[in-house]
């Protein structure tokens, strides 16, 4: 039960009370003309959940220690006045609040913990917003600002096996981005290289010069990829996927990001629609 409605013995001693609404009475105007609803103890503990902000949690942790307190007190003070059975109810009900005590405190510090990460996390990408100067030659990596060309050829080192590029605007910087990556990593790009970007087949035989061991072949897209996406060693335990909000030809003129994808596995579905795509020569 969450609230009640007073009894008339109980309205009369809050009537007398200075700091409480008094009651009508009979030939005077003014004051309650109904018994007024109070909260149980288990109603205020709801109210409490709807509370917000510092000053909420501070005054809700002071009220379940007035409870706690008002608890041991009638227990340890006043047992005479009780029965038996009273006496282990209000045991039973002492041990399962401390219990509770015992979770909001804990509560508190994980959300303080929480706030503290956050706090750390936007200092250190409003650190990246401080000097205009460097909004050309760096980007945002999850979360840490980087030299734009150092974030991509990071992501690409981290491949064991294969590559796949999801990017319609490419160019040879996609291509010179690619020439730290692993030996006998197999990539392939898939793009429908709109507006005009387009790798000639001269930088391609440029790149596969300069890196025998690699792998390289091109796809078209389908046209069903509106962002840019990286894909390291699909369908392996260490698959890796990022979000890319910039081509990485153009990387660095201008302020972007580069987000990890905690489930690649929800892309799958589309990624096998595209491999059987032909090869483009």
């Amino acid at each position: 039960m969450r609230g009640f409605q007073v009894s008339e013995k109980e309205v009369d001693a809050l009537s007398r009370s200075n700091f409480l609404t008094s009651m009508q009475v009979k030939g005077i105007k003014g004051g309650r003309t109904y018994r007024p609803y109070a909260f149980t103890e288990q109603g205020i503990y709801m109210l409490m959940t709807v509370l917000k902000g510092d000053l909420a949690t501070k005054q809700s942790l002071a009220l379940v220690r007035l409870f706690k307190d008002m608890k041991d007190y009638i227990a340890s003070e006043n047992q005479q006045l009780l029965g038996c059975s009273n006496c282990v109810q209000i045991a039973t009900l002492t041990a399962q609040h401390s219990h509770e005590i015992a979770e909001i405190r804990t509560d508190v510090a994980r959300l303080e913990v929480e706030s503290l990460k956050t706090q750390e996390s936007l200092g250190k990408v409003m650190e990246f917003f401080h000097d205009p100067s460097t909004y050309k030659h760096h980007l945002i990596l999850n979360g840490q600002k980087l030299e734009a060309d150092v974030a991509y050829t990071q992501i690409y080192g981290m491949a064991q096996k294969s590559i796949f590029m999801f990017d319609d605007f490419v160019g040879v910087k996609t291509l010179d981005l690619l020439r730290g990556v692993a030996q006998n990593v197999k990539i392939t790009l898939f793009s429908d290289q709109r507006n005009g970007c387009a790798l000639t087949q001269t930088m391609i035989d440029d790149f596969k010069a300069a890196r025998p061991d690699v792998s390289f072949e091109r796809r078209p897209a389908g046209g069903i990829f509106h962002d840019r996406y990286i894909v390291l060693d699909y369908k392996t335990d260490h698959e890796k996927m990022f979000h890319c909000g910039a081509s990485s030809k153009d990387a660095g003129k201008r302020v972007t990001s580069i987000t990890g994808i905690e489930h690649p596995e929800v892309y799958h579905e589309l990624i096998e629609g595209v491999l059987k795509l032909p090869v483009l020569p």
